[in-house]
């Protein structure tokens, strides 16, 4: 073996253009590339410089393109083309591969980040793997001399820890073996089909049924195939004779990786699960990270690290490609979008550590001859040690005798694992000539059964998430037959066979008769859905019809005799568009236009959820768990936390006592891969799946509080300070209901204390600068519910509140009496505080505690699947007490605000009419000599402009005939006075009050209309008057002293607020006293000419 130089791995970033998701999201640009640098900019932090990486080559593949007959040409000299990705990496990976070292290509990424495109290609655009391929094949065969080439291929799949045997159908339980040499320190597959290949198109037909494989398997085994790696492995030998005659063999493995997505664990929210570390499905990726990070330490010349390439099955195979005798390249797929920034940016980090790697590969040559007989002497040594007393080797003094047997024990491990190994590599280094003859009279057999079923006559082919893997399994339908469509154990044998969810014996039967196809249900309870509606009877399939069979098997029924579509059918019929119809048929909306960001994320998530959830109903059926999955929708005004968008959950309810969950859809995603792991221990005969413990099984949870529903307040009626008081309708996620709440919001003191009639506000910018106290009592509840006796209790949060409020848990009753009273404080009123007023509200969030109660034994003998169709057939009223309240939804409850507060303004307006009409009333009555018109237009205005509602009790008129000067009006001050802002004057600054004086009276002397002074006199009898003052001047009433422009005016124990003018003056409530207020001349342009037509009538 000749080594190399130590060399850095090589890595390249690729960004693609924006997908339909993408565009129809408005997604903004985030990568810029420059030569080999890569810029990623924060979409949150704009005006931040952008993050820079620098690799081998940035690949710009985003835009300057166009498409020419189904090829992707460049228009720009910046654009990548798969030939420019070839030349630079996949050229490399031939070269290095005839100077006989072994190669490495990773692809790495997000799932829909490009890595498929970049290794294999879609159509016309092949990959760097099928390039790489017929490459190979070209350069043999413009190779002179004596040397011979032998080329072999394999492909595997490594899904949740285990290995597929690609090229096979049948694989064990449990999947294929991963050993260890002992000699070498490698790992191998054991038993790994590999198969001789003579040219590029019998490896393009290798990689077509390696396709399809993993298809097959993927569905049965309700496997994602985004959480999958591919290994493609090309073994190139050049066997050659060397000086002295000797045949020697030049050996290359090319290893072509395709990774799983490598979304990161807490994008989809699953950190808050409780099991977030049990699931195996990212065991690989993460083992490879910390791969990396060791050899990137090592290269970098720290000592003492241990390189974990035990810790998964991924890290094990490529322990050469990464950290030995390989030259080895990683190519990185990037998304261009700001909504995947941060698994972008995560990629990026990755690639960056992993171009730290140094290898040191070493050509591969080796004598064949004595290769062979070397490993034939070793075998049969290693043969006589195992049968015969083995000689113990390092033991230590004092040892008994099971210390010694487990020693022996494992010796004789160690020995039938490198007798394996050896008979791996002899198998490899025999035969080549025979294995090829053998490998293309399969490629024979498959040619004829998928021979041009597909192209000529009616038939089912396959749909994928991945593209991939869509398009690559037709089932024919054949005419004047009845095709039958079930299990493989069904009598009779059905023409197309399933495995898998939810698919019955006798699942369906198609009947192909006089040109028309006909598809029926094969037995009842069958599942099966086409266009997205399910299947009852007979239906006619016609061209593009899109037919689900069980939970997985999703296919497009194509007719090359009758092409013509039906209405509302696309030419090209995509997973996207099936899943969007299953949605619509389901009641999801799905049209996407007038949607927000939020709003089509959802929507996003719903399609994805969907499918998921009825695999997993199915695998809770197949395993009787006795659980039941649905998706639902949160609006934000569900949730505890405000200005939340509409969030996607799944409903987990337990068919044995009711209980229910909500869980986050992360958290579902990883149970949901972890269901998968018990669910392949089923299907391999594991009785393991049986036993398993509770707290480690992914269908359990511990109860939990759930919530019952939500109620809310809207709060117009603080803006004028009057109180709400009202029974609520508790409404649940859907919009039903579920009981009502008894709640009252009531203006207040700082103590509690609830404010009397006057302290009606007719302008809430009266409220600005001044504290404010409001009392919330939740009094009483109704359940309709009749599980929810366990406990129930309320939550809330306002605007002053930086935590949630949680009342006591009330049980035994569903009429819980709650009793919850509680002041909330606002030192000083803003506009913010008025806008939550006028638009904001107080959400009730009402729970209800559960407990783990033993079923019904009767309920206990039925199984999960007729527990689920019981379910769906029970209706509301046989769970739910009868309640009379109709049912409302936000806005209606918003809307019964509204109205509650104009009610009560209206109540105090329609007072104010009554008090006029009254005065006018009285005046009307007195003699003629006695109708003194200043008088009673004062005690108008007193009315007029009053802001209490006891207008009578708190306004008396003095009458003042021989003279111009009056008294106007007298009032009292109490305890509970509240300061507001005036609507004439500036914002007063409150002072201190004297405990002296509660009466004031004010007298003004008005002469031609005009106000020429003001007397203001207290209960002590202590009075103080002023002179008349300038039209913009203050006259202010402070502890019996009255001084011009508010100047050295005392504090007093109230302040009045004195409106002078022509005809004018204002009576004030005892909770509406302001201190300083302008003087200003003015007519009563609405009243007094109503009062004067009313008095002339």
């Amino acid at each position: 073996m000749t080594p190399s130089k130590g060399e850095s791995v090589k890595v390249a970033v690729r960004v693609r253009p924006f997908n339909q998701r993408e565009k129809d999201r408005s997604a903004k640009l985030i990568i810029r590339m420059e030569g080999p640098s890569t810029y990623i900019q924060n979409p949150e932090t704009p005006n931040e410089e952008p993050k820079m990486f620098a690799f081998d080559y940035s690949y710009w593949s985003h835009d300057g393109y166009e498409d020419v007959d189904g090829v992707l040409e460049a228009r720009t000299q910046k654009y990548a083309t798969q030939r420019n990705v070839f030349d630079n990496l996949g050229q490399g990976v031939l070269d290095n591969a005839f100077e006989g070292y072994n190669c490495s290509l990773f692809a790495y990424g997000q799932t829909g980040s490009g890595k498929s495109f970049s290794m294999v290609g879609y159509g016309k655009n092949r990959g760097i793997v099928p390039i790489t391929c017929d490459e190979l094949f070209q350069a043999i065969q413009r190779a002179t001399g004596n040397t011979k080439y032998e080329v072999t291929f394999s492909m595997l799949e490594i899904y949740n820890e285990q290995v597929r045997d690609l090229l096979t159908k049948d694989n064990p339980r449990g999947g294929l073996q991963v050993r260890q040499n002992p000699k070498l320190g490698l790992f191998y597959v054991e038993k790994l089909k590999k198969v001789a290949v003579g040219s590029y198109n019998e490896i393009e037909r290798r990689m077509e049924e390696g396709t399809a494989n993993r298809t097959v398997a993927s569905t049965q085994m309700n496997a994602t195939s985004s959480r999958a790696h591919t290994v493609v492995t090309i073994t190139f030998d050049q066997i050659q004779k060397n000086e002295a005659g000797q045949e020697t063999k030049k050996s290359s493995s090319i290893n072509l990786v395709d990774l799983a997505g490598s979304e990161r664990a807490d994008s989809t929210g699953a950190t808050g699960d409780r099991l977030k570390e049990g699931a195996n499905i990212n065991k690989s990726l993460s083992a490879l990270g910390n791969v990396i990070s060791a050899l990137a330490d090592l290269s970098m010349g720290k000592k003492k690290v241990l390189v974990p390439y035990r810790d998964s099955v991924l890290t094990k195979l490529l322990m050469s490609a990464l950290g030995g005798n390989s030259k080895t390249i990683m190519i990185a797929a990037l998304s261009p979008a700001d909504i995947n920034y941060d698994e972008t940016l995560s990629t990026l980090r990755y690639a960056d550590r992993a171009k730290k790697i140094k290898n040191k590969a070493v050509v591969n040559e080796n004598p064949i001859d004595k290769l062979i007989r070397e490993l034939r002497e070793e075998n049969e040594r290693l043969k006589q040690a195992a049968s015969g007393n083995l000689p113990l080797q390092n033991t230590q003094p004092g040892m008994n005798s099971e210390e010694l047997e487990e020693m022996r024990r494992k010796m004789q491990e160690e020995i039938r694992e490198q007798l394996l190994a050896n008979q791996q590599l002899m198998d490899d280094n025999q035969g080549w000539d025979q294995k090829l003859t053998e490998s293309r009279k399969e490629v024979e057999l498959l040619e004829k059964e998928h021979g041009s079923t597909k192209i000529n006559m009616p038939h089912f082919v396959n749909l994928n998430e991945d593209p991939m893997l869509s398009g690559v399994i037709h089932h024919p339908v054949v005419k004047g037959k009845v095709t039958l469509i079930g299990r493989k154990d069904a009598d009779p044998k059905p023409n197309i066979v399933l495995t898998g969810l939810s698919i019955q014996k006798q699942h369906a039967s198609v009947t192909y008769d006089n040109d028309e196809i006909v598809i029926k249900p094969g037995s009842t309870g069958a599942r099966t859905k086409v266009n997205g509606a399910p299947l009852t009877g007979e239906r006619k399939l016609e061209h593009h019809d899109r037919v689900l069979l069980g939970s997985n098997h999703l296919y497009i029924f194509v007719n090359p005799h009758k092409p013509d579509l039906m209405e509302g059918t696309p030419e090209v019929v995509d997973w996207d568009f099936a899943q969007k119809e299953i949605a619509e048929q389901s009641g999801f909306a799905t049209a996407q236009a007038g949607m927000s960001k939020d709003q089509q994320k959802a929507q996003e998530q719903v399609l994805e959820l969907l499918p998921m959830i009825s695999e997993i109903n199915a695998v809770s059926e197949e395993l009787n768990k006795y659980r039941h999955f649905e998706l639902v929708l949160i609006s934000g005004g569900y949730q505890e936390e405000k200005d939340k968008g509409t969030k996607v959950m799944v409903k987990v309810k337990n068919l044995l006592n009711g209980n229910l969950w909500m869980w986050e859809r992360g958290k579902f995603m990883n149970r949901r891969y972890m269901i998968q792991e018990l669910y392949q221990k089923y299907i391999d005969g594991d009785e393991g799946y049986k036993n398993i413990k509770q707290d480690d099984d992914p269908f359990y949870d511990p109860t939990e509080d759930v919530m019952v529903g939500s109620a809310n307040v809207f709060l117009q009626s603080l803006s004028y300070a009057l109180d709400f008081d009202d029974k609520l309708v508790i409404t649940d996620y859907k919009g039903q209901e579920e009981g009502s709440l008894y709640v009252t919001v009531t203006p207040c003191t700082a103590n509690g204390q609830s404010l009397d009639e006057d302290s009606f506000i007719e302008e809430p910018q009266e409220l600005l600068g001044k504290p404010y106290y409001f009392k919330i009592q939740i009094r009483t509840c109704e359940i309709n519910n009749s599980r929810f006796t366990k406990g129930t209790y309320v939550k809330y949060k306002t605007y002053a509140d930086e935590a949630i409020v949680k009342t006591r848990v009330v049980k035994e009753t569903l009429s819980p009496e709650f009793n919850h009273s509680r002041v909330v404080a606002i030192p000083s009123v803003t506009q913010d505080h008025l806008d939550y007023f006028d638009n904001g509200s107080v959400t009730f969030f009402v729970y209800a505690c559960q407990e783990d109660t033993p079923p019904n034994p009767s309920v206990k003998k039925l199984t999960t699947k007729e527990l689920r169709e019981m379910d769906g057939q029970m209706t509301a009223p046989m769970l739910r007490r009868q309640t009379g309240l109709p049912r409302m939804t936000v806005s209606d409850s918003q809307m019964k605000s509204e109205i509650h507060t104009l009610q009560k303004k209206f109540d105090r307006l329609d007072k104010k009419e009554k008090r006029i009409q009254e005065i006018c009333k009285q005046w009307q009555d007195k003699p003629r000599d006695e109708q003194e018109f200043e008088a009673f237009m004062r005690a108008i205005s007193a009315v007029a402009f009053s802001s209490g509602n006891k207008l009578k009790s708190r306004v008396r008129l003095i009458n003042h005939r021989d003279s111009d000067a009056f008294s106007v009006y007298s009032f009292e001050l109490t305890e509970d006075m509240k300061f507001i802002s005036e609507p004439f004057g500036e914002t007063i600054q409150e002072e201190e009050e004297n405990e002296s004086g509660s009466l004031r009276e004010a007298d003004l002397d008005v002469t031609n209309q005009q106000v020429q002074s003001v007397t203001v006199t207290d209960s002590a009898n202590r009075s103080s008057t002023s002179d008349r003052p300038r039209s913009s001047g203050k006259i202010e009433a402070k502890n019996g002293k009255h001084s011009p422009n508010g100047k050295n005016s005392p504090t007093a124990n109230g302040k009045v607020r004195i409106k002078g003018g022509v005809y004018c003056s204002q009576a004030v409530s005892s909770n509406s006293i302001i201190g300083s207020t302008t003087i200003q001349n003015f007519l009563l342009h609405d009243i007094l000419p109503s009062i004067k037509h009313s008095l002339s009538s």
